[in-house]
């Protein structure tokens, strides 16, 4: 699979996630959802046009939003995990190990 593929997978998983947190989690975790927003917000800017970057400069556009929707969800991971909700929080680290293991193979 290549790289432009699994990043428009990721941001998939991402937003797909988020809606189920936003169905199932309380209000008190308005800020934590808010990050993974933001995650897939970054992300979205480039998912049209990652396919067209040429495979030199992939690491050089990719990387920088990669790594700010990964600071994204760690912050969200943390703030659920402030409020007591583990498994929640286990399913956005899940995420952060997406976004890494791509950015590993930039």
């Amino acid at each position: 699979m290549s790289i432009s593929e699994r990043y428009r997978q990721v941001l998939e998983q991402i937003e797909t996630e988020a809606d189920r947190l936003y169905e199932t989690l309380p209000e008190d975790t308005v800020k934590a959802l808010r990050q993974v927003d933001i995650a897939a917000e970054d992300m979205q800017d480039l998912v049209e046009t990652v396919g067209e970057i040429p495979q030199y400069q992939l690491e050089v556009k990719l990387a920088p939003v990669l790594l700010k929707s990964h600071e994204c969800l760690d912050r969200a991971r943390v703030l659920l995990e402030k409020h007591g909700h583990e498994k929640p929080a286990a399913t956005v680290w899940e995420l952060e190990q997406l976004i890494y293991r791509l950015l590993n193979d930039l």
